[in-house]
């Protein structure tokens, strides 16, 4: 299993994950951070390579990560973070590889799309009126943190999770969003002495890393697996 899931990894993909997890070692030790945090990270990092790389197996991290994920924003009080991953991520993680099976290359990688420009406007659109919308409801609850920002980080996720399903490129623009502000919501409750704030951080900080590559691999990918049905359809037609 773990030959499978190392195949085909790059030099920049080994530096980087082994350069994150060290880093995480080291702030989990000095910070005396939980192992379960840290379990939390490990594997996020893991979903997060893997679904730039478009692998399968990034669903297989994804399943853990989620629900320890929103243990811990749970005891946090980041109750709009607890219910994106239990009523959302959970479900969609496991619909979400079965629509990748379906859509695999030879050499099992998920076959990659663009969106057109009109659906990108309808995108942003969603995106700011329901950061607006559950803002607001999540203000409502007393006990409630950051009620807006923790909004604009499940609008965003809810939408490039729908992307990723999808298979279109352009969730990674929206995870460069994401984390920038998921970032400043750890970096708060940090201050305010939130648990195991440190090791999110870290782990946001390497999704934010790996969205701005995820980013050029699937338009990398993407260009190349456009080109290449140009290229068979022209065939098809010149041999008719």
């Amino acid at each position: 299993m773990i030959k499978n899931i190392l195949k085909g990894w790059n030099m920049f993909e080994i530096i980087w994950i082994s350069l994150f997890s060290v880093v995480a070692i080291v702030l989990a030790v000095l910070w005396k951070e939980t192992l379960f945090g840290f379990g939390v990270f490990i594997t996020g990092v893991f979903c997060v390579v893997l679904t730039a790389k478009g692998s399968l197996w990034s669903f297989v991290f994804g399943l853990f990560n989620t629900l320890g994920y929103a243990y811990i924003a749970y005891m946090n009080h980041l109750y709009g973070e607890m219910g994106l991953n239990l009523l959302f991520f959970l479900p969609t993680n496991i619909m979400g590889f079965l629509l990748w099976k379906k859509h695999m290359t030879a050499n099992k990688k998920v076959e990659m799309r663009r969106l057109r420009v009109p659906a990108i406007i309808a995108v942003v659109f969603i995106c700011i009126t329901g950061s607006l919308a559950l803002g607001f409801v999540l203000s409502l609850i007393p006990s409630q943190n950051t009620p807006y920002i923790d909004a604009i980080t499940n609008i965003i996720s809810i939408v490039a999770t729908i992307l990723t399903m999808w298979r279109y490129r352009e969730q990674w623009l929206l995870y460069i969003v994401l984390n920038s502000f998921t970032i400043a919501l750890w970096g708060i409750r940090t201050v305010n002495g939130g648990s195991d704030g440190i090791l999110m951080i870290v782990m946001w900080s390497a999704y934010f890393v790996n969205a701005i590559y995820g980013y050029y691999n699937w338009s990398r990918r993407e260009s190349s697996s456009t080109k290449s049905r140009v290229t068979n359809e022209e065939n098809r037609v010149n041999a008719g």
